[in-house]
């Protein structure tokens, strides 16, 4: 139905479903949705599509999947059910947890049977506490297939770009054979083919595009859902934010978008759905709810600068309730501080590279505080602790010029790339010594050179007795598999030596709107509101504030925007 305009000049739009925000959980559920026979209605604040989802690695966790049973993995929802469990302690939330195991693997059949949406599962990708009651060594994480951007003609310029520090040459690396390829690329013939025609692909598009039309890992999933949504001619409203839920009589019917300069009352006779991305561009509540931001402004996020909390606020008005009691509010990630050459300031997200030999993590007085390769989440959780009272909370990753060149460090690519841009511009600190490199890069001299010596001792033989770098399955998985005895350690002893500052930022924000087991919001007395629901960032993870497995953030909002679609779908059918 197209725009109407009603008395007063204030236009009007009806649908059955409304769906705030265009990431993976907005559009899953828009999907869903529009399956069941709903007219649907997707609007979205900024001018591009794809939210958080498009910037990010694509990977969804959810057990017990066809994938996995296609690989000969049988995941018991009891064994699912256990890990999470252990992972969430004191906020195991099992009726949400229930309806994840259940319809996680449903939700999976339903995406790549009847949409444009496809996965790629790897036989082995470690659970992040793999020997932790119910972990397992895969067959729960799973990634998007590349996708080819062509398939969305002229509305590709209008999905968001994925993260330029994760690119090389604009090229999104997808995980897996992308990665591995590009890292060998100088030492084995068959990666440097793979790389060169990889390359030639992209800059012919670009030439012929204007970007890259290979889309992977989050673009791909972003690019996927999409295609989903156009095929079913769900009309996608850009730059169109929500600035108020219509409530009546306890219930939301709908909401007023502000689109083109003018305000559009959008009724909704099934219900309105909350997928805007969480808060972490939200300094207000970023200051009440992170330990480490007391000012707001000593936290640094990588998701699009529009995820400034409107779901929390709406449902807020509308009376719901936000849960914001989890031991971890946000999922945390290492990032590091660099300037793009537009001038502009880049987040640089630490996955990888903590794990390679020869790469140690050392706080501001030189020490070591954990084990590196350990999961992003954790790897924060520990810099929190060792961190002195007062002072600012960052960490160095350190690194010698063999390793540097041979694996790269944070946005440093490796050999050939060169590096003397990173050096000038003071993201990356060298010292041809130990002790010169602890003066440029602000860490204590002597307290770094005394840890390396104590590392090194072991290192030789790819032992860490300190932290244990390498003895869990997720810290090998991240390694490199061609170095031994140990994937993930090696001396740091080949001059000149090299450092990256990395401060605190978030994957996404676990803290959100209280929902049960069918995606609703729920009021201050944990009665569902009539009418909205929410999913994504913006719903409160179920994970209870930790981080088991590569995907928690995007299995879940794939799996509760099905659930949400489906039960305004199913709702007095």
């Amino acid at each position: 139905m197209a725009d109407s305009e009603q008395d007063g000049g204030e236009l009007s739009y009806e649908c059955d479903a409304l769906v705030v925000g265009s990431g993976a959980a907005g559009m899953s559920a828009a999907v869903t949705a529009g399956h069941g026979g709903l007219k649907v209605l997707i609007v979205e604040k900024e001018p591009r599509f794809g939210g958080t989802t498009a910037r990010s690695g694509g990977w969804l966790w959810i057990p017990g999947t066809s994938l996995a049973r296609a690989w000969g993995i049988v995941d018991r929802p009891d064994q699912a059910r256990a890990y999470l469990r252990h992972e969430a302690r004191n906020s195991f939330d099992a009726a949400r947890v229930d309806a994840f195991l259940a319809a996680g693997p449903e939700a999976v059949d339903f995406f790549t049977s009847k949409t444009a949406v496809q996965f790629d599962m790897p036989l082995t990708f470690p659970d992040y506490h793999a020997e932790a009651p119910g972990g397992v060594q895969g067959g729960r994480s799973m990634v998007t297939r590349p996708f080819d951007g062509r398939e969305l003609g002229k509305r590709v310029k209008k999905l968001g770009a994925p993260l330029p520090e994760l690119t090389v040459f604009g090229i999104m690396l997808g995980s897996g054979k992308d990665i591995v390829h590009f890292m060998r690329s100088t030492r084995s013939l068959a990666s440097a083919v793979y790389v060169a025609r990889r390359l030639s692909r992209h800059f012919w598009d670009v030439m012929r595009y204007g970007r890259g039309m290979t889309l992977t890992n989050g673009n791909a999933l972003a690019g996927r859902l999409a295609k989903s949504v156009f095929d079913l001619d769900i009309p996608l409203w850009l730059s169109s934010p929500v600035v108020e839920l219509i409530v009546e009589d306890g219930a939301v019917r709908g909401a007023i978008v502000e689109r083109k300069g003018r305000s559009v009352r959008v009724t909704a006779k099934r219900g309105v759905v909350l997928a805007c991305g969480g808060f972490p561009h939200d300094a207000d509540r970023r200051q009440k709810l992170f330990p480490h931001a007391p000012k707001a402004n000593e936290h640094f996020s990588p998701g699009p600068i529009g995820n400034t909390g409107d779901g929390l606020q709406l449902a807020e008005a509308a009376g719901g309730r936000i849960e914001d009691t989890l031991p971890n509010p946000a999922a945390w990630v290492p990032v590091s501080i660099t300037r793009r050459k537009d001038g502009s300031q880049g987040v640089m997200p630490h996955f990888i590279d903590r794990a390679k030999p020869g790469v140690i993590a050392v706080m501001r007085d030189g020490t070591r505080f954990t084990n590196e390769a350990n999961s992003y989440h954790d790897f924060v959780q520990a810099m929190m602790k060792a961190a002195k009272p007062g002072e600012e909370i960052a960490a160095y990753l350190v690194c010698d010029h063999r390793t540097l060149r041979k694996y790269g460090l944070g946005c440093v690519p490796p050999f050939p790339l060169r590096i003397g841009r990173y050096i000038r511009s003071g993201y990356l600190k060298r010292g041809t010594t130990l002790s010169e490199l602890g003066a440029q890069a602000g860490i204590d001299p002597m307290g770094l050179v005394t840890t390396i010596i104590e590392f090194n001792k072991s290192a030789v033989e790819g032992r860490d007795p300190a932290f244990g770098k390498g003895s869990r399955a997720y810290n090998r998985y991240q390694g490199d598999a061609l170095h031994g005895p140990n994937p993930c350690v090696a001396p740091v002893a080949h001059g000149p030596f090299y450092a990256i500052k990395m401060v605190i930022g978030d994957l996404g924000t676990f803290a959100g709107i209280k929902t049960d087991e069918h995606a609703r919001a729920l009021d201050a007395d944990g009665r569902p509101i009539a009418g909205l629901y929410a999913a994504g960032n913006d719903m409160a993870s179920i994970m209870g504030g930790n981080y088991p497995g590569a995907g928690i953030t995007l299995g879940p909002a794939l799996t509760f925007g099905y659930i949400a679609g489906k039960h305004m779908a199913d709702a007095n059918s």
